[in-house]
């Protein structure tokens, strides 16, 4: 599965503790503030999703970009501490 994950965080602490999650959990830097990984499982991908709520808070914003999820790009979204699911079907 490819995983891109793109970070608008508030301030400084909360960018250098979510970008060693990621770089723990195996993402490359593509860009300042995007992240991409081509081998991570759904089972680790929860567990990080987990993480990075604990270490944001209610300003950061935090952008999943996940493909192929049962043939559909899926788009998670953590904005003011709330997770959001949006699922990209083609017609």
């Amino acid at each position: 599965m490819f995983v891109s994950i793109v970070l608008d965080l508030g301030n400084e602490d909360s960018e250098k503790t979510v970008q060693s999650l990621l770089f723990r959990y195996g993402f490359k830097q593509v860009q300042r503030n995007t992240f991409e990984s081509t081998s991570i499982v759904d089972k680790y991908l929860s567990r990080l999703k987990l993480d990075i709520d604990r270490a944001t808070d209610f300003y950061d914003t935090v952008r999943f970009y996940q493909y192929p999820v049962e043939e559909t790009l899926v788009i998670t979204t953590l904005a003011e501490k709330r997770w959001r699911r949006l699922i990209v079907k083609e017609k």
